[in-house]
């Protein structure tokens, strides 16, 4: 992240009411400037003879200096606090998506065409060939993201009302990067067959299910019996699309030290959504030695000896109330440290006990599972899932040209075919002489991803069976199931 965006996303504007004489703003002055913030812009708004009220802009490094800040000045004489303005909080005001008709209506036959009775005619269309929805409303373009508000982001059960504004902007990245019209769907309820039974009645409108935030080990249960019962392709972005980045970037990595994936033995920390995802994509990609690690220690072991079973049915493998190794013993064998788990649980020391040329995704938000200024001291190559560090492994990558892929040949399902091609396109746009320890992963503003993943993401449905329609030059074609 650039300097000037990370200071503009942590800026702050108080409007403060103080007694009218000498030394009173030097107090506010005094109090921002020790907790090392960088004092703004300072404008009047309104002077009387007793009292002078100003609006105050400071920028902080993080939220805790501004709680310092805000706590101050409860404490300072002949100073009030009328309001504070938070930028990010002022981006959201009112939400940050809206529904825009495609086309207008002004006059009354307009209305008589979009409404009744010219829609009648749509509607019996579609009811005498179901397969017209498709062509004749929004569905092939639309993916609803559904949630619970079970795990937003690294906080934890905030519930669907505080879910909300995740979701419009999950709907903002497919509308921006991959022009998919996304729905958010926060639910008032966290039981398995509720929500199963609540998406399975709303698929009709959508032409994609796009699971997210939903916790571990529910979110693998929904998204299986969706699977199983709706025709139209169901992703939990939470677990795939970031193994998709992961793989991505695994790939390029390997590229740097020279090992293959074959040869490579992995730990992931973290057994939750995003690492059972990355265990089962990394095993499907080539991977054939990989602890599987959890709070207690190291509960799966993948080798030569249980390879075919774990690539079929991970958890099979797994002894998850018994750890044969701690993670501190399991890192003096693995050449790669994926964390998908909890912040400052390693430092750089316990990173030296890993194989030379050492590859280390530490993903956890805010904070990742290592000092990343400890972390390249020790690594070859260290990715985070932050802007503000090189490499980062974010899921907007994947997500936007997977399901872009999906709607546009109608696929039945988003298989792990399409996945696997989703993060070779990914890796493929950094070219050999490009790479480097801090270039292993395209910018999510690249504008060539999606269309990559896009294209990668089509081709596979196509030769695994599971597209329903062929897009040719000309026109497309529906393909007859």
């Amino acid at each position: 992240m650039a300097k000037a965006d990370f200071l503009s996303n942590n800026r702050f504007t108080l409007r403060l009411e103080l007694v009218n004489k000498p030394g009173v703003f030097a107090s506010v002055a005094t109090l921002i400037a020790s907790v090392k913030a960088d004092l703004g812009a300072v404008d009047i708004v309104e002077v009387t003879p007793y009292t002078i009220i100003r609006d105050v802009t400071f920028y902080v490094s993080n939220q805790k200096d501004a709680d310092k800040i805000l706590k101050g000045l409860e404490k300072l004489e002949n100073v009030k606090t009328i309001a504070v303005s938070d930028k990010i909080l002022l981006l959201h005001l009112g939400g940050k998506i809206q529904v825009q008709n495609k086309t207008p209506i002004q006059t009354r036959n307009q209305l008589s065409m979009a409404y009744t009775p010219g829609v009648a005619k749509v509607a019996q269309a579609i009811a005498e060939t179901p397969d017209k929805v498709y062509k004749l409303t929004i569905k092939s373009n639309s993916v609803a993201i559904v949630t619970d508000g079970s795990a937003v982001l690294g906080l934890g059960n905030l519930g669907p009302e505080a879910a909300l504004p995740v979701m419009e902007g999950k709907a903002m990245i497919f509308k921006e990067f991959a022009n998919i019209d996304a729905w958010p769907i926060c639910l008032a309820t966290q039981d398995v067959d509720e929500i199963v039974k609540t998406v399975q009645n709303i698929s009709p409108a959508f032409g994609g299910i796009n699971l997210e935030d939903i916790s571990a080990p529910r979110c693998f249960e929904i998204e299986e019996k969706l699977k199983k019962i709706l025709s139209i392709p169901v992703m939990h972005d939470d677990q795939h699309g970031t193994a998709v980045v992961i793989l991505a970037a695994l790939k390029n990595a390997l590229k740097i030290v020279k090992k293959d994936m074959e040869g490579v033995r992995v730990v992931v920390n973290g057994l939750g959504a995003a690492g059972a995802a990355c265990c089962r994509i990394l095993l499907s990609a080539g991977v054939r030695n990989l602890y599987g690690c959890n709070r207690k220690g190291v509960v799966l072991i993948v080798d030569e000896t249980n390879l075919g079973q774990a690539r079929k049915d991970l958890f099979s493998c797994a002894t998850l109330d018994v750890p044969s190794l701690t993670l501190r013993e399991a890192l003096c064998t693995v050449d790669v440290f994926i964390g998908v788990s909890a912040g400052n649980i390693l430092t750089g020391k316990d990173l030296n006990r890993m194989k030379e040329d050492r590859i280390v995704f530490a993903m956890a938000n805010p904070d990742p599972e290592v000092d990343p200024h400890e972390a390249f001291k020790v690594c070859r190559i260290f990715a985070t899932g932050r802007s503000d560090f090189p490499n980062q492994i974010n899921n907007a990558l994947a997500f936007p040209g997977i399901f872009r892929g999906a709607l546009n040949v109608r696929a039945k399902v988003i298989n792990e075919e399409m996945k696997i091609a989703a993060a070779d396109a990914i890796a493929n746009l950094v070219l050999e002489n490009q790479l480097s320890s801090e270039y292993i992963i395209p910018s999510i503003f690249d504008k060539r991803v999606v269309e990559a993943v896009t294209k990668a993401v089509e081709q596979a449905a196509y030769q695994t069976g599971v597209a329903r329609k062929l897009i040719l030059k000309d026109t497309d074609v529906e393909i007859i199931d």
